[in-house]
């Protein structure tokens, strides 16, 4: 199966007035549903639960914390989430137990399942399952997904994602969304470029700092630093760059993120892996602020290159992109955010949906490098 714009099956628009669908959704286990700070796979999984119940869907949700979102049924396998086991297998195997458990006593449609764990019990279930793609593709990671061959149907979060490994059971592609509305529209004002992210080596922090400080600008960091990887690249690559015009601030909150998106003049995104899909590239131009990236994985079906920033080869583009960002117009970036709204994701997961509980296939004829098929 192969990928189709959110919004259609079949040449056809999704009708809201369909039957509702019963929905069991699985987020993960580590951070609240929305989270308060970094989870950007729940922060994307409590804008899709919202937007289903929204168009009438009724959706069972399993993950961590408090009830946040419009779910009609939520289940907290831990009332703390566990983030600081993040990245130990039994909070992750538990939650697909409860989960899976729960769900065989609920009268569902389907599963849609966030975790890396969950997938596999699909086998022994009678329920179709969809399974977001969050993370890489390539080396075990993909193999897994291969593995799991058609017990699942798997949702690609970018062409650029699909295509590093297109032997998996790919149902379609479905960019993530944000809420744009809840993201100011800022002056860019502020007299900073900005850098938000984990800080890990594959995110480039210290290219960021290494171009900002050969363009003679001031740069803002903030991210997530609590995981000792996390601290080591810190104290190797960044700490020493520190000082200067060069400030880290802290992890930024919802709030802060706002705020700091909506003053930076542009957001600097210079990553070093494939990412499948960064997400605040899209959180950047909802507030206006172009970006500003390397061109891996996703970035350039993201960034339209000249409009909403400009995607670069390397680090002396970086910094001839960064004297050039004034030229560009920030109602422009923030209607290229609209194209990643919460409501087209939810459109598209909505015909998923129907589509697997239909059995039938999204485009059968189609390739998943055809630039018809591309969201945006």
């Amino acid at each position: 199966m192969v990928a189709v714009s959110p919004g259609s099956l079949d040449g056809r628009p999704p009708a809201a007035a369909e039957r509702p669908l019963r929905i069991g959704m699985v987020a993960p286990p580590w951070y609240a549903v929305p989270p308060s700070g970094y989870g950007g796979i729940e922060a994307m999984v409590a804008g899709l639960v919202d937007g289903l119940v929204a168009r009438g869907h009724h959706v069972v949700l399993v993950g961590a914390g408090e009830p946040k979102t419009a779910a009609q049924r939520f289940h907290a396998v831990f009332s703390d989430p566990p983030s600081a086991r993040l990245g130990e297998p039994m909070p992750e195997v538990l939650h697909a137990a409860v989960a899976a458990a729960l769900f065989e006593r609920e009268e569902l449609d389907l599963v849609h399942d966030h975790t890396l764990a969950g997938p596999l019990l699909a086998r022994g279930r009678s329920l179709p399952t969809v399974v977001t793609a969050h993370g890489p593709v390539s080396g075990e990671a993909g193999d897994y997904l291969v593995a799991l061959d058609h017990s699942v149907d798997v949702v690609a979060i970018s062409q650029a994602q699909r295509r590093l490994r297109p032997e998996v059971n790919w149902l379609t592609t479905v960019h993530n969304g944000i809420d744009v509305a809840s993201f100011p529209l800022g002056k860019g004002d502020g007299g900073y470029l900005l850098f938000l992210g984990r800080f890990s080596p594959d995110k480039g922090a210290h290219l960021a700092i290494d171009a900002a400080s050969v363009a003679g600008r001031r740069l803002l960091l903030a991210g997530k630093l609590n995981e000792p990887a996390e601290r080591a690249y810190f104290a190797d690559a960044v700490a020493p760059r520190l000082g200067g015009c060069v400030e880290y601030v802290g992890e930024a909150d919802a709030a802060t993120k706002r705020e700091l998106l909506a003053g930076a003049e542009a957001l600097l995104f210079p990553v070093q892996w494939d990412e499948p899909f960064g997400l605040v590239m899209v959180e950047a131009m909802a507030c206006g602020t172009p970006v500003v990236a390397l061109r891996r994985g996703s970035v350039p079906e993201i960034v339209a290159d000249g409009e909403s920033g400009f995607v670069v080869d390397d680090e002396e583009g970086l910094v001839r992109a960064i004297d050039a960002v004034a030229l560009l117009d920030r109602r422009r970036c923030r209607a290229r955010a609209e194209l990643f709204d919460n409501a087209r994701m939810v459109e598209g997961y909505e015909a998923s949906y129907r589509a697997v509980v239909e059995g039938r296939e999204l485009s059968a004829r189609a390739r998943p490098d055809d630039p018809a098929l591309v969201l945006v």
